[in-house]
């Protein structure tokens, strides 16, 4: 996979930046149902192309190397690192 086919990929599902596997699972679904031929639509071309591009987007997922340090534990969890930071605030709930 080149970057050009994952940049296709995101283009054909219109996601930028960043998103959940679960994000990309449901835009998925929502597109399928909406291109389907079974479901009134005649676009055979468009749903191979959806199904393409969803295939090249599992599979940067699945290969993704996922970080696990604390810098990024609390990128992805802003709350908790909120909670840390006031935990012990008095005012706040320490």
């Amino acid at each position: 996979m080149e970057f050009e086919d994952l940049r296709e990929a995101l283009d054909v599902f219109s996601l930028t930046g960043k998103a959940s596997l679960q994000e990309i699972k449901a835009r998925h679904r929502a597109l399928v149902k909406r291109h389907h031929p079974d479901a009134g639509g005649s676009e055979n071309d468009r749903i191979r192309e959806i199904n393409a591009a969803y295939q090249i987007l599992l599979a940067y997922c699945r290969d993704y190397r996922f970080s696990f340090s604390r810098e990024e534990f609390l990128e992805q969890r802003p709350e908790e690192r909120l909670r840390q930071q006031f935990a012990q605030d008095p005012i706040w709930g320490g």
